[in-house]
C-alpha cells in the first residue's frame, strides 16, 4: 500500500520536473550545442585537433538525451508515444545509439535531425509546420495538376524537337528535366534561343509553359499554404478565446457560489441575531 502511494507521487514529481520550462530550455540548449558539435565533426581540420573532445561531448549529450527520454517514459508511461514529436525524438535517439560501423554510418548521420525539435519549442515555427501539414491534401491536388502539365508539354516538346535537339528533348525523361529547368527560370533563355534557331515559333510554346507552370500553378502552392496558415491561426484564436471564456465562466461560477454561501451565512447570522433579540425581549424586567 505504501509503494502504491509513493509511485504516483514520484511520477507526479518527475512529470513536473520534465515539464518545467527550465528543464525544457536546458534540453533545447543541449540540442543546439550537440547540433554544433555534429557540424564541427564534418571539418577534418577540427577533427584532427579536437576530435577526441568532440566525441566525448557528443557522447555526453547523447547520455543526457537518453536520461531525458527515460524520465519522460517514467512520468507518462505509454502516453509518451501519443505525441508525434516524442516519437520522432525517440527514433532519432535510437538511431544515435546504433553501432558505428560502416553499414549504419548513414543512420548515425541522421542524428542532426534531432535539431528539428527546436521547432516544437517556438510557437510561430510550430504554427508554420502545422500549416504545411494542414495544406498537404490541397498541395497534392496542385502537384498532380503540375505533373499533368509537365507530361503534356514533355510529350509535345519530344515530338517536336527530339530530332534537332536530342540532348534536351530526346526522350520524355530528358524533356521533363529540361522543362523543369525552364520552370525554375535557370538558363531558360539559352535553351529557348537554341531551339528557336531551328523553330522560330518555339518561343510561343515555352513562354506559354512558363506562364502556366511558374506564374500560375506554383503561385497556387503559396496561396494554399498562406490560406492554410491563416485558417489555423483563426482556429487557434477561437480556441484561445473559448478557453478564456471557459475560465471566465468557471471563475464566475465560483464567485456566484461564494456569494450564495455568503448570503446563507448572512441569513443564518440574521436568524441568530433575531433569536437573541427575541430571547432578550422575553426576559422579565
Amino acid at each position: 500500500m505504501a509503494d502504491a502511494k509513493v509511485e504516483p507521487g514520484l511520477r507526479a514529481r518527475v512529470r513536473a520536473f520534465v515539464d518545467h520550462p527550465t528543464f525544457k530550455n536546458a534540453i533545447l540548449g543541449i540540442i543546439v550545442f550537440n547540433s554544433i558539435i555534429l557540424g564541427l565533426e564534418t571539418a577534418p581540420s577540427v577533427m584532427a585537433e579536437a576530435g577526441g573532445l568532440l566525441h566525448v561531448l557528443d557522447r555526453a549529450a547523447l547520455a543526457v538525451f537518453v536520461v531525458e527520454i527515460a524520465l519522460r517514459l517514467f512520468a507518462y508511461g505509454l502516453r509518451y508515444f501519443r505525441e508525434p514529436w516524442n516519437v520522432f525524438d525517440f527514433v532519432i535517439v535510437g538511431i544515435a545509439l546504433a553501432p558505428s560501423n560502416e553499414g549504419l554510418a548513414v543512420l548515425r548521420a541522421l542524428r542532426i535531425l534531432r535539431a528539428l525539435r527546436i521547432v516544437s519549442a517556438i510557437p510561430r515555427m510550430r504554427r508554420v509546420v502545422e500549416g504545411l501539414l494542414h495544406a498537404i491534401p490541397g498541395l497534392g491536388a496542385i502537384a498532380a495538376l503540375l505533373a499533368l502539365i509537365f507530361y503534356v508539354f514533355a510529350v509535345m516538346t519530344t515530338n517536336l524537337f527530339a530530332a534537332t535537339h536530342g540532348d534536351l528533348f530526346g526522350s520524355i525523361g530528358e524533356s521533363l528535366f529540361t522543362l523543369f529547368q525552364i520552370m525554375t527560370l535557370e538558363g531558360w533563355v539559352e535553351i529557348v534561343r537554341s531551339v528557336m534557331e531551328k523553330f522560330p515559333w518555339a518561343w510561343f510554346l515555352f513562354i506559354g509553359f512558363i506562364l502556366v507552370s511558374t506564374f500560375t500553378v506554383l503561385n497556387l502552392f503559396i496561396a494554399l499554404i498562406v490560406d492554410s496558415m491563416q485558417s489555423l491561426g483563426e482556429e487557434h484564436e477561437e480556441k484561445t478565446l473559448a478557453e478564456v471564456t471557459r475560465h471566465v465562466d468557471d471563475d464566475a461560477a465560483i464567485v456566484r457560489t461564494e456569494i450564495a454561501a455568503l448570503r446563507e451565512e448572512i441569513r443564518a447570522l440574521h436568524a441568530v441575531l433575531a433569536d437573541q433579540a427575541r430571547n432578550q425581549g422575553a426576559k422579565p424586567s
